[in-house]
């Protein structure tokens, strides 16, 4: 299997008491596909996965099968969790509700020993789901785990045939350039940092996974055209526009901000769910001027034109 392009990492609905929203993602999906995107990387950092409860998650991954399906969507569950059971009964509901593929982050709590211990972990939880391609989520800024990713690679289809690619969200680039210089083993390196995108096109990655395009695809096709086309100026110009409007969310409390500007963009998907910050209405209008001021809407306005 190998994913190319934009692959969302969706926002879980909440209403605003911070239940489950499903009636949320069939408009999720419409917004989506409609702004060009390939797939969706679902329950992962972005859709709060380790603030949702194991139905919560099968529930979600039930309601993205027949949203995925309803557009043409590639659909990638993520099932890391920290007990074994869950993480196994998250396999079979994804296989069940028919995603594409299959992805996980290392446990955060109780962390394996080494590469051979994540491989291990990884055997175990993506058994009930042993057809489905699995992608490891490199993330060790979120699960504390850093390993040899590189060596896990080599090593992960002997125990996992089904093993395709990585999620990779991790700093090292020196080790990315490693894996993609491999003669065999090469996996699907899926680029996980979007405001650097334009770097990871150039690395090798072919498809990313990231947060920001649930809201602000259009400036990444443009990147992703431009580079296609030669054009470096173009595609850092657009960059550029994407590092700016990160620093701005980020300064915020990304999360708490992301999900502010999908309401304005139209896509309402609730508040994050607590612990995660909520923000003021102050802090909200105060967000959409800065945003206005730095021409976000005018970006994404330029961008369906040229669509």
């Amino acid at each position: 299997m190998q994913l190319t392009g934009l692959i969302a990492a969706p926002h879980t609905p909440f209403n605003p008491d911070f239940t489950l929203n499903l009636e949320g993602v069939p408009r999720q999906a419409r917004h989506l596909a409609a702004s060009g995107v390939k797939g969706v990387f679902v329950a992962g950092t972005t859709g709060e996965c380790h603030s949702l409860s194991f139905d919560e998650r099968a529930e979600l991954f039930a309601a993205w099968g027949e949203a995925s399906r309803a557009h043409g969507m590639e659909f990638i569950a993520h099932t890391g969790h920290n007990s074994l059971s869950d993480a196994r009964a998250l396999a079979k509901a994804a296989r069940e509700a028919g995603a594409d593929a299959i992805g996980a982050m290392a446990p955060t709590f109780f962390k394996p020993n080494g590469v051979e211990g994540l491989i291990d972990w990884f055997e175990r939880i993506t058994e009930p789901a042993a057809a489905l391609p699995f992608y490891f989520y490199d993330i060790p800024s979120m699960t504390g785990v850093s390993i040899d990713t590189r060596e896990l690679v080599q090593s992960v289809g002997k125990r996992i045939p089904s093993f395709a690619g990585v999620k990779y969200t991790n700093p090292d680039r020196n080790q990315l350039s490693a894996i993609l210089a491999l003669d065999d083993h090469l996996p699907d390196m899926l680029w996980g940092c979007d405001e650097e995108l334009l770097d990871g096109l150039q690395m090798g990655c072919r498809g990313a996974v990231g947060s920001s395009y649930n809201f602000a695809a259009g400036i990444y096709h443009r990147v992703i055209e431009a580079y296609e086309l030669g054009d470096l100026d173009e595609a850092k110009h657009w960059q550029s526009r994407s590092l700016a409007l990160i620093d701005i969310l980020k300064a915020s409390g990304y999360m708490s901000s992301a999900k502010a500007v999908m309401e304005m963009v139209g896509v309402d998907c609730g508040p994050p769910r607590p612990p995660l910050p909520q923000l003021t209405n102050e802090e909200r209008s105060a967000l959409r001027k800065q945003l206005e001021s730095l021409g976000f809407f005018e970006w994404l306005n330029e961008c369906t034109e040229k669509s």
